[in-house]
């Protein structure tokens, strides 16, 4: 199985493995300019200074050894792209590897709607290359892209040569688009070309010297020379080369928690209603969960709050869910010896009960967000975790507010090993779990947007002046809202936040997400609506850091679905943006 993924940024170890492995397949098949393999960091990282933005696509084996790679240069004055280069492995040709790379950014360009890709590939004339394994090496190149129906556009000065080195041919392919290439739109696109990636070796006369040759209206391509006739079909409209932007993590083992007792909203039916939805918008790739052991728990939870609660639940035989009622002084010589009553030593509400379910089901979210975090370790641009129970309100010691085990605060500290962690908690209520956790630490900085502690649950925290204690004092943040907090204050509020995070620069950013923010939500008051989440979703993603996001409240099935569409779509069309708002403010 050949996976096939972009990279976006170069700041993970892992992605900065894949960009040495780019590089060592370029100077393999290009060793005559070797030297502009050391341009593609910039070039992905820079686009601005370049007036086009970079799409680097890899593909990988099963054991992670990047086996080929597709560079497209995107133009956005003329929403068109132009492969830069195409190569493959020396060590594996044959295995139709440059094949699914091609039709990985022909995917890639028809989602973005680009109105087509150029390319280039040097001459098959004897009378040109006169190197008989390079003229070879040539004649496949346009065999190969002759099959998709791909040929040179004629008729054009385009291969003048320069210098004593022929001149490439310039190839166009329109997508299955069915308008032809017009004159304007090829003059503009050649234009282009030969500006933004020749401006140091082109003049301005040759340019247009070039670019007023096209004369032919639509312009005209060359016969098919390598195969009978034009496909009937192109392969191409396969799809499903490239792998999804993003990855969602989710699993049915939650279903077994479920509390049937009347006014209790936390219920499995949250999950498919978010999963329904994403699946729809072609966003993720959704995997399942890998098992994690108890340690990354413990890594964060007090050992005995672990053992009571998985004691506990194992010991419920009644279908009847536990609720705690007797909130006893919290003394260690004086825990209730009746397991059921000890609910109280170790919860902070009279609403989370406690059933022969819970434990497992908590432990599954973990299992969750934990593949999720290793995801993002492994250089996946965003990844969701569809967790079910909650987790932000469990704190060290402590469970309540339908909450087990902290899904982030587990994934921070796992992510934590690799570099500077964020949290920012978007949920209706204030994230108490993280803040208890975290709290003395400056390697995890931690953010939380809520309702205020004097209206909203959990009442005893999310006062603006907690800010840390000890070691961690400055590194935890709170911004408590009013009631009925509406678009532009909350927006206004996350921008604050978005400005301690940027100022932190961590490597990784965690989201505890909770559309529980929505206006009609049983358990909020805020007056945010779609339109809000999608803001949401489009600053965090300008933030451009590895992200990765945990399920944490909401409970209007309507606002789970239409919010969590909002919420995503936005956070992609903006990561797409970038670049090439960048690349426009060169222009």
């Amino acid at each position: 199985m050949i996976r096939v993924s972009r990279i976006y940024r170069i700041v993970l170890p892992i992605e900065q493995e894949r960009i040495s492995q780019v590089k060592e397949i370029f100077r393999q098949n290009f060793s005559t300019i070797a030297e502009y393999a050391e341009k593609f960091t910039d070039m992905l990282e820079n686009p601005f200074s370049h007036g086009y933005s970079t799409v680097l696509l890899v593909s990988e084996s099963q054991v992670g050894q990047v086996t080929g790679f597709a560079l497209l240069l995107v133009f956005p004055n003329i929403n068109s792209g132009l492969l830069d280069f195409i190569a493959v492995r020396r060590n594996i040709r044959g295995a139709g590897t440059g094949s699914i790379l091609y039709e990985a950014i022909r995917e890639y360009a028809q989602s973005s709607k680009l109105r087509g890709i150029y390319l280039e590939s040097l001459p098959d004339d004897p009378a040109l290359v006169k190197d008989a394994a390079i003229l070879k090496e040539n004649r496949q190149r346009l065999r190969f892209y002759e099959s998709y129906g791909i040929r040179p556009i004629i008729g054009t000065e385009y291969e003048t040569p320069i210098d004593n080195h022929p001149a490439p041919h310039l190839l166009f392919d329109g997508l299955d688009r069915s308008q032809p290439l017009k004159r304007s739109e090829c003059r503009a696109a050649v234009r282009t070309i030969l500006t933004k990636k020749y401006s140091n070796i082109l003049k301005p006369d040759y340019v247009e010297r070039v670019v007023e040759s096209i004369v032919d209206d639509p312009v005209r391509f060359r016969d098919f020379k390598f195969v009978k006739k034009e496909p009937l079909s192109s392969p191409l409209s396969q799809g499903n080369r490239l792998l999804k932007k993003f990855t969602l993590v989710s699993t049915h083992a939650h279903e077994i928690h479920h509390v049937n007792d009347r006014g209790y909203v936390e219920r499995p039916v949250r999950v498919k209603a978010i999963k329904d939805t994403l699946d729809e918008t072609g966003l993720f790739e959704s995997i399942l969960p890998k098992h994690f052991s108890e340690e990354y728990i413990l890594a964060v939870h007090e050992a005995e709050f672990v053992k009571y609660l998985k004691a506990v639940c194992q010991k419920l035989e009644s279908k009847r869910p536990v609720y705690p009622y007797v909130f006893p002084i919290r003394k260690p010589e004086r825990r209730p010896k009746d397991l059921a009553v000890r609910a109280g030593y170790y919860c902070i509400d009279t609403f989370t009960p406690l059933d022969k379910n819970a434990y497992n089901a908590a432990r599954s979210a973990v299992d969750v967000s934990l593949t999720a975090a290793e995801q993002v370790l492994q250089g996946k641009t965003m990844a969701y975790a569809l967790c079910r129970p909650p987790g932000h309100h469990a704190e060290r010691r402590v469970f309540g507010g339908f909450c087990y085990f902290n899904n982030a605060a587990i994934a921070a500290q796992f992510l934590s090993k690799h570099g500077r962690v964020a949290m920012l908690d978007i949920d209706f209520h204030h994230g108490n779990g993280a803040q208890n956790i975290f709290y003395k630490r400056n390697d995890v900085l931690n953010i939380s947007l809520h309702g205020h502690p004097n209206i909203a649950y959990p009442y005893f925290s999310g006062f603006a002046d907690e800010t840390g204690g000890n070691g961690g004092q400055g590194f935890n943040f709170n911004f408590p809202l009013p009631e009925n907090a509406g678009h532009e204050m909350y927006l206004n509020t996350l921008e604050k936040a978005v400005k301690h995070i940027e100022k932190y620069s961590p490597m990784f950013l965690i989201i505890c997400l909770g559309f529980d923010v929505m206006k009609g939500d049983p358990t909020g008051s805020f007056g945010l609506n779609n339109e809000t989440m999608k803001q949401i979703g489009i600053r965090l993603a300008q933030m451009n850091l590895p992200t990765l996001i945990v399920q944490e409240g909401g409970y209007s099935l309507k606002n789970l679905k239409t919010g969590s569409k909002a919420f995503f779509n936005g956070f992609a069309q903006s990561l797409e943006a970038q670049s090439l708002l960048k690349a426009k403010k060169k222009l």
